[in-house]
């Protein structure tokens, strides 16, 4: 697959710094600490999104612009739920992302990402209830499944199979440490816009080809 090639465009705090809606957008969220940020740079090929120790680093939604078969924005969405945050500023967050959700008509697939080892936790939950009350498509993808033995990880899914949203696609496994499942998620992303998006794309007024 061509390689993928990623630029920061934006860091929107406020709704106002919303780039314009010129690509297809494809989210990424989850739980705090899931590991969005090493999975966006191993996606892109570059340490371009910060990754931290510290969960609830992310506090805007950053829009990088992606050069790949198709062009799009990939959408990196503040950590879900991170509890030890000001109440006032999780709400913020909240609100943020809760008026991208329902304004972007660009928005096509929010990728919600899973810690294999934990599962479907409580904010999990609330995230999937969240995307099916705003009739968001979404894609489950656990994350950092090379810290589940390979032995075990069969019984991991079929435990987890039962949770899974009805709606959803996937899953897909991927492990940023060592690309397990990277190039399947990428050749499933391009995949949805390419089979998906070609009569959208005419009836909002943008391009999705280079």
């Amino acid at each position: 697959m061509k390689k993928w090639h990623g630029e920061l465009i934006k860091t929107a705090f406020t709704k106002e710094q919303f780039p314009p809606e010129r690509y297809p957008e494809i989210a990424f969220a989850g739980r705090s600490n899931v590991g969005k940020s090493s999975l966006i740079n191993v996606l892109l090929g570059t340490k371009i999104a910060k990754v931290s120790s510290n969960p609830g680093k992310t506090r805007s939604i950053n829009f990088y612009m992606v050069e790949a078969k198709s062009k799009f924005y990939l959408v990196d969405l503040p950590g879900f739920g991170y509890a030890k945050r000001d109440k006032g500023e999780r709400n913020k967050w909240a609100k943020l992302i809760d008026f991208y959700s329902k304004n972007r008509s660009s928005l096509l697939l929010i990728v919600h990402l899973v810690d294999f080892r934990h599962g479907f936790l409580e904010n999990d939950i609330i995230l999937q209830n969240w995307m099916s009350s705003q009739g968001l498509q979404s894609l489950v993808v656990f994350t950092k499944v090379d810290k589940v033995p390979t032995t075990k990880r069969l019984s991991f899914l079929k435990k987890y199979a039962g949770q899974m949203p009805p709606e959803s696609f996937g899953p897909l496994c991927v492990s940023s440490v060592n690309k397990t499942g990277v190039e399947e998620l990428k050749s499933f992303l391009i995949n949805y816009i390419d089979s998906t998006l070609e009569e959208k794309a005419k009836d909002l007024g943008f391009s999705i080809k280079n």
